[in-house]
């Protein structure tokens, strides 16, 4: 006599001989719950020490540039020349610079300029370059060919050049209102900076573009918007992302080394870069090495925090480097 037991076995092995069971009613029949891209990465992310410890560090310094008052009570603008120079100690931890200026206040209101010049240009040629991208490979023809030599000559042009001669052309008086600096340094930087995500997001379109489940949906008569939206563009989306997480302290930098120039943020706005800026005048780095010493150690911390991040993000998001 059989053992019903076995005999269940076999037809379950026939049954998924013949017809394949899903990858998801494989893992619901194991007992487990079936998790997606998402959460795979985020499985993968949250057991890595360095995603904790650039996660950390990104946290502490939004809130930094958000709430600054939680960190000093002192006034940034507050100058008084009979502190000029003096080193670390007292209520001054970071001591003062060449104006009398507390230098830890003005380091904490200085993150706020910085990283929203870093956000704000990472989201900027995040979307620009992506569209454009998603455009170019998705229709194809005179149109990729057109879009692609339109940003082959802004990506001939390096970052920073182009952006010193943008903000030269067009410079930032003192009484200019502080939303309308910030957007001239953004926009001088995303005018050079899209060309990488749209190259990166054309690619990636056009790896996804002939997958069966695109087919399938322009089959079933999907129209173009919704192929894009819901097929395209979800399963493309990744490498931008990781891309402009890495890039995000790339512009922070650049920010910097704009304001240190002296093309960048105007005197009147208080960021890193015009910090290391001041710091650098003839005999001051010897004489008062506080001064160039604590805004370059923050600006090199959340610089490292964001590329921490963005490579965590691409080693949980590349399924080749699992």
């Amino acid at each position: 006599m059989s053992d019903p037991n076995n005999d269940a076995l076999d037809a379950a092995a026939v049954v998924t001989a013949e017809s394949p069971i899903p990858d998801t009613a494989v893992v619901e029949a194991s007992g487990e719950k079936a998790r997606s891209l998402w959460a795979d990465a985020w499985v993968i992310m949250r057991g890595r020490p360095l995603f904790w410890v650039a996660a950390v560090l990104i946290v502490i310094f939004l809130v930094m540039a958000i709430f600054p008052q939680l960190f000093t009570a002192k006034d940034p603008t507050l100058c008084d020349l009979t502190y000029s120079r003096q080193p670390p100690g007292g209520d001054a931890i970071f001591g003062y610079d060449a104006q009398g200026c507390d230098v830890f206040a003005r380091t904490i209101y200085g993150a706020r300029a910085s990283i929203i010049v870093g956000v704000a240009t990472a989201l900027f040629t995040a979307l620009l370059g992506g569209l454009l991208g998603t455009f170019a490979g998705y229709v194809g023809g005179w149109v990729d060919t057109v879009l692609s030599r339109f940003a082959d000559i802004f990506f001939a042009i390096p970052l920073l050049l182009g952006a010193i001669v943008v903000m030269y052309s067009i410079p930032s008086s003192p009484e200019s209102p502080f939303p309308l600096v910030i957007f001239k340094v953004v926009a001088a930087m995303a005018l050079f900076g899209w060309p990488n995500i749209f190259r990166l997001m054309r690619s990636a379109v056009l790896q996804v573009k002939p997958n069966e489940y695109v087919l399938a949906a322009r089959a079933l008569g999907a129209n173009p918007l919704r192929i894009v939206t819901s097929h395209i563009v979800p399963n493309a989306l990744t490498p931008v992302l990781v891309v402009s997480t890495i890039d995000l302290g790339g512009y922070i930098v650049t920010e910097a080394t704009l304001s240190f120039l002296g093309v960048g943020l105007p005197d009147t706005v208080i960021s890193w870069g015009r910090a290391i800026s001041r710091a650098s005048d003839l005999g001051l780095i010897r004489q008062v090495p506080h001064m160039l010493l604590f805004p370059a150690l923050f600006l090199c911390l959340t610089v490292l925090a964001f590329i921490m991040m963005g490579e965590v993000v691409r080693d949980a998001l590349d399924p080749k480097l699992r």
